[in-house]
């Protein structure tokens, strides 16, 4: 058995829940993520990160920081989330 035999497949649909992550995933995960999306041509992301204590929020954010095809982030308006979402451009 491999690493990569218990993956989760995510669709590529430009909302990406990290609710099924552990923490220490979720740098990989959104960096991945963003990536399958710019390959499809998805400019507009959504990431749900939930409010709780911004742990997940931080990490969304200094990733983000990283990626230098990532043009802007911003927190969800009210109907998509808020303070638990971020909106990602590419």
């Amino acid at each position: 058995m491999t690493e990569h035999d218990d993956a989760i497949e995510i669709p590529v649909n430009g909302i990406l829940d990290l609710h099924t992550f552990r923490p220490g995933e979720v740098a990989d995960v959104v960096r991945d993520y963003l990536e399958a999306c710019r390959e499809k041509g998805i400019t507009s992301i959504r990431i749900i990160h939930g409010k709780g204590i911004g742990n997940l929020r931080r990490t969304v954010e200094a990733t983000l920081k990283k990626i230098p095809w990532v043009k802007s982030w911003q927190p969800a308006g009210h109907d998509a989330g808020h303070w638990g979402a971020t909106l990602v451009e590419l």
